[in-house]
């Protein structure tokens, strides 16, 4: 199977940029974001696009791709609902389109977030903002799409957000994650459960296309 993923050096892109180069199953991985990884393998490619809503640059090399693992995403704190949309839906769908025209046999997988509002008219704007990708995305045509909605991940193997306060938050919660896990099995994931989930649903499928936390969970094992 050959991939691309978008995001890959956000905490669930490093997550699934690891297990993609670990599986045998995987051939080949191209990783499309603002920067670079930094990583070195054989099976990976890299491009780096400062702006990723025009892939005219690397278009020759967006064909032939099995899944699409999309986990681009910023923060709404601070921003406006017109900005975030710009940044969160907008930018996601034309990347899909672009992806879909090259690959129409592409499994699309968007990494979106507990809480998300398939209504799109709820209170909190970034769930209504969500939503309205989350839906665009199931009707753009994709031989499949699946929507992620993990809750707390817990991230492993030295992968590290790259969001400061996210950071600071991780290292005064890292202790707690047992206990949290324990107490809260449906809430708490792992980048590596996450990530193999992922890999996994872009293989075999899944029943529904949206999976909250506890399918992530299923899925992951």
């Amino acid at each position: 199977m050959n991939v691309i993923i978008f995001g890959a050096t956000g905490m669930v892109g490093q997550g699934v940029l690891r297990e993609c180069l670990l599986d045998p199953g995987i051939e080949r991985v191209l990783s499309v974001g603002r920067s670079l990884t930094g990583q070195r393998h054989e099976k990976l490619r890299e491009f780096a696009q400062p702006e990723l809503r025009d892939l005219s640059a690397i278009d020759s090399a967006l064909s032939g791709f099995d899944a699409c693992f999309f986990s681009l995403g910023v923060s709404a704190a601070g921003m406006s609902e017109e900005r975030y949309t710009r940044l969160t839906y907008d930018l996601t769908l034309d990347i899909a389109k672009t992806l879909l025209a090259h690959n129409p046999d592409m499994t699309f997988i968007y990494v979106s977030g507990m809480g998300t509002d398939s209504t799109e008219r709820g209170r909190a704007m970034w769930a209504r903002v969500k939503g309205r990708t989350e839906n665009a995305l199931l009707g753009l045509g994709f031989k499949a799409a699946y929507m992620f909605r993990p809750a707390a991940i817990l991230p492993m193997h030295g992968i590290k957000s790259r969001t400061a306060w996210y950071r600071v938050v991780y290292l005064i919660m890292t202790p707690l994650f047992p206990a949290l896990r324990a107490a809260f099995p449906k809430y708490v994931t792992t980048t590596e459960a996450v990530a193999r989930a992922m890999l996994r649903v872009a293989r075999e499928g899944f029943p529904k296309p949206i999976l909250e936390n506890t399918d992530i969970i299923e899925a992951g094992r």
